[in-house]
């Protein structure tokens, strides 16, 4: 009795256990959809936030233009590689070296943001616009030559694919052109008749005795 209550309260302990970690699954998976969302929902605002600055005149929509600039060329970037790194996994070096490349471009954002935010100074702001459209533009720079290469690289592999598959196909067609239907074996000719016998011949031939036999009489015939 007592190792059947323990196999219950063990039953019962595996599936307190297995609940508590089913439990904390869905709430962690839960969190990062909320966080993931929270995230979506707060960049689509900077960006039209973003938008609306960047019309304006002045250093505010100076920098607004920088920051969206450079959001863009990185964004674009990391498209192009992961869509070709579906078909292409040697592209996965590049997405590490557009990661690294994307810290410095969240450092400049950074930067740039908090001069939007909170600098009052006009005059300020501008006198740091020069060094901000500098490093922008040399991230722009990199980033656009790591999109540009893996589209020329995507073009190759598919260029040189359909150079190979044109050749197959020319080698098929030449070959259906030439087709002849199979030979059909002759018939045997049939033999040529003799020469005909003469039928006076083949009599007399009839009546001759064959060799070695005595054409004498034998005794005693009358």
């Amino acid at each position: 009795m007592e190792f059947v209550m323990g196999l219950v309260a063990l039953f019962f302990l595996t599936c307190v256990v297995l609940g508590v970690i089913a439990t904390v699954r869905t709430v962690r998976a839960v969190k990062r959809g909320v966080e993931r969302t929270g995230a979506q929902v707060r960049r689509t605002v900077e960006e039209t936030t973003l938008k609306a600055r960047g019309s304006q005149p002045g250093p505010v929509g100076e920098v607004a233009r920088v920051r969206m600039e450079l959001r863009e060329s990185i964004d674009g970037t990391r498209r192009a590689l992961e869509t070709g790194a579906e078909a292409d996994p040697s592209l996965s070096e590049a997405i590490g070296l557009l990661d690294r490349l994307h810290d410095h471009a969240r450092q400049l954002d950074g930067e740039l943001r908090l001069l939007m935010e909170r600098e009052p100074d006009r005059a300020r702001i501008a006198e740091r616009l020069p060094d901000a459209r500098e490093r922008m533009r040399a991230i722009k720079e990199s980033a656009d030559s790591l999109r540009f290469a893996a589209q020329d690289r995507a073009r190759r592999f598919d260029t040189d694919e359909l150079d190979a598959l044109r050749g197959q196909i020319e080698l098929e067609t030449g070959a259906l052109r030439h087709w002849q239907p199979p030979e059909t074996p002759e018939a045997p000719a049939a033999p040529e008749p003799g020469p005909a016998l003469d039928e006076s011949a083949s009599g007399e031939e009839a009546k001759r005795p064959l060799p070695g036999m005595d054409k004498r009489r034998p005794r005693g015939a009358s």
